[in-house]
């Protein structure tokens, strides 16, 4: 490691353009008839394939906003499409790019406004990324490309587990934690278990939520309320053979939703039942208020790109940053299956992004707390102690008072008693009636 240099695995940096198929042996998702076509072709002809402006828009539009809305279509689009023909990137801002995220350390990008300081944060050890996204999406493809990038190892093997056939694989059930670089400790990525279609809606916000209130444990087991019996069991049997006693429960900081760059496609070009629930499972999960931080929404990763033309490749950019609302050109990332340096900067752009956005939403609210709660139970300690010093001291006054008084008291006592015996030997005594006996004298 140390980011020294850059290990480009391809053989030229057009290896990236070498992998996309020409639009004539393209496969039939993109075939349309009539003038949807000939629409398509003229738009082509101008740099860009686009889907119709407003698609999924009910309220009436203006020519003069139709026209702006083109416009602004149009201009973004062939940024994107500029965007793929940029493939001179210099190895030494590569580099410096990959530098600065493998020097990073949680807390590095934290922003100090609203008077906050650096120790005002709750900064954890290591900042956690979850990756979250629908099945066959490419997660777990994901994170060998991105572990790839920081291996000097060619011959390293691939860390997270794939799925060749999606009807006989089985898919992530458990959690799986993947520090980046897996000697470091500065930040990881979980690859998880693929969420359900839109038909479990509901579940996939059950299951969000928990991974985003509770946090995240690495070889934790996830399982739906929909699974059949049987892959019940064999969960059970493969958990049982799997204990992570010691694994850590981490607080997930920055989500990385991962998309199917094909499937959308498909699902831009046709309206069948199963590419629209696609579009909708992307939509309701992608704007799960649990998978936001305060305004911030995840960042998002369409893979695949290498079995698509530019053309469809900036389409695809254009169309998910309208359905989801994030600017296509700086949440959206293009990292395609493919070894080439245009797919390293996506990579470390990406991570750049992330990292920087989940420094800035640590949060700050446990920390100003605990200290509310400190001096709270200082304030308690140091009243009660006034409390039992005051309690002591009144006790002591009173003893004193007691002690200095019970003489008197003793005193005053015998002398009324004295007074008593005496009134009472008085009367005891004879009375003599002297004037009876006077002629004694």
């Amino acid at each position: 490691m140390g980011g020294d240099s850059i290990v480009s695995h391809g053989t030229t940096q057009d290896s990236c353009l070498e992998e996309i198929p020409l639009r004539s042996l393209r496969s039939p998702l993109a075939v349309r008839d009539g003038m949807g076509l000939q629409d398509d072709r003229a738009n082509e002809e101008n740099g860009l394939a686009f889907s119709k402006i407003g698609e999924g828009n009910t309220q009436p539009c203006s020519r003069f906003d139709f026209e702006v809305n083109e416009r602004n279509r149009l201009s973004i689009g062939e940024e994107i499409r500029q965007s793929y023909d940029e493939w001179e990137i210099h190895s030494k801002d590569l580099r410096e790019a990959k530098v600065k995220i493998l020097r990073y350390r949680p807390g590095a990008w934290i922003e100090k406004v609203g008077g906050l300081k650096w120790s005002d944060y709750d900064v954890p050890k290591t900042t956690c990324l979850l990756l979250v996204g629908p099945s066959r999406s490419g997660k777990s493809s994901l994170i060998n490309r991105i572990s790839k990038v920081f291996e000097d190892d060619k011959f390293a093997p691939a860390r997270a587990q794939e799925s060749y056939n999606s009807l006989i694989g089985d898919g992530t059930y458990f959690l799986q934690e993947y520090m980046i670089p897996r000697d470091s400790k500065s930040f990881c990525l979980y690859d998880t278990r693929s969420l359900s279609d839109n038909s479990h809606k509901y579940e996939n916000i059950k299951i969000l939520k928990s991974w985003m209130t509770k946090g995240v444990r690495h070889g934790q087991l996830v399982v739906r309320t929909t699974d059949d019996q049987i892959l019940r069991t064999s969960l059970k049997v493969k958990a049982h053979k799997n204990v992570y006693l010691s694994s850590k429960t981490r607080k997930v900081n920055f989500v990385i939703y991962v998309v199917n760059g094909l499937s959308v496609l498909k699902a831009m070009e046709n309206t069948g039942a199963l590419e629209t629930q696609y579009i909708e499972t992307i939509v309701s999960t992608f704007n799960c208020p649990f998978l936001s931080f305060k305004d911030d929404k995840p960042v998002l990763v369409f893979t695949h790109g290498d079995l698509l033309s530019p053309s469809e490749r900036a389409r695809i950019h254009v169309h998910l940053g309208k359905i989801l609302g994030i600017p296509p050109m700086k949440q959206i990332f293009d990292i395609p299956d493919s070894d080439c340096q245009l797919t390293e900067s996506a990579i470390i752009r990406m991570l750049r992004y992330s990292l920087e956005h989940a420094d800035q939403n640590f949060p700050q609210e446990s920390m100003v707390v605990d200290k509310v709660l400190k001096i709270s139970q200082s304030l308690c300690m140091i009243l009660l102690i006034l409390a039992v010093g005051v309690a002591i001291a009144l006790t002591h006054n009173m003893f004193m008072h007691q002690r200095d008084h019970a003489p008197q008291q003793h005193a005053h006592g015998r002398e009324v008693h004295a007074t008593r015996l005496k009134h009472k030997v008085k009367e005891m005594e004879p009375k003599i009636e002297w004037h009876k006996i006077r002629h004694m004298w």
